[in-house]
């Protein structure tokens, strides 16, 4: 039995994943994919992740799903974050201050031990309209505590 529940949450995970990419319906170009990293306290960790900017879903409202790997205190921890962010622009600084959150699956290796949890969190940030970002997220349930991320989306210029 314990073959198939780890076949079984892979399942699951795998089958989110899928419908994350099928529900990004809208033009290529107005997409991005990037890269970001940073620490984490409550666990002490180091960890680097990717994700996937969705263009407004409705006006200033995006969707960033992620996954990030941490590393430190004797265990590693892997996230699957489902965010949702608002963003208010700045003026014409090209400047956006966002505020959002979400849902999170996480993953603990503890030597061979492996285990899911349920977490979430809240994310408050500024990001520039040339790509670059840096947030942190406060973490409940399983998620680490507070998170310190800086990143940059990489989006395809219109001509």
């Amino acid at each position: 039995m314990q073959v198939f529940v780890p076949l079984t949450r892979r399942f699951l995970v795998g089958t989110l994943a899928a419908a994350v990419l099928f529900l990004i319906t809208a033009r290529a170009e107005a997409q991005g994919i990037g890269f970001q990293g940073g620490a984490t306290v409550d666990p002490e960790q180091a960890f680097f992740g990717a994700h996937l900017e969705t263009p407004e879903i409705f006006p200033n409202f995006r969707f960033r799903p992620s996954i990030d790997a941490g590393f430190g205190s004797d265990f590693t921890l892997g996230a699957i974050n489902v965010e949702f962010l608002y963003y208010i622009d700045l003026g014409r600084s090209g400047w956006a201050l966002y505020q959002g959150g979400g849902p999170a699956v996480i993953f603990l290796r503890v030597n061979d031990d492996t285990s899911t949890h349920a977490g979430s969190f809240a994310t408050f940030g500024f990001a520039h309209e040339s790509g670059f970002f840096t947030d942190f997220r406060l973490g409940g349930y399983s998620a680490p505590s507070l998170k310190f991320v800086v990143g940059y989306t990489v989006r395809k210029k219109n001509p």
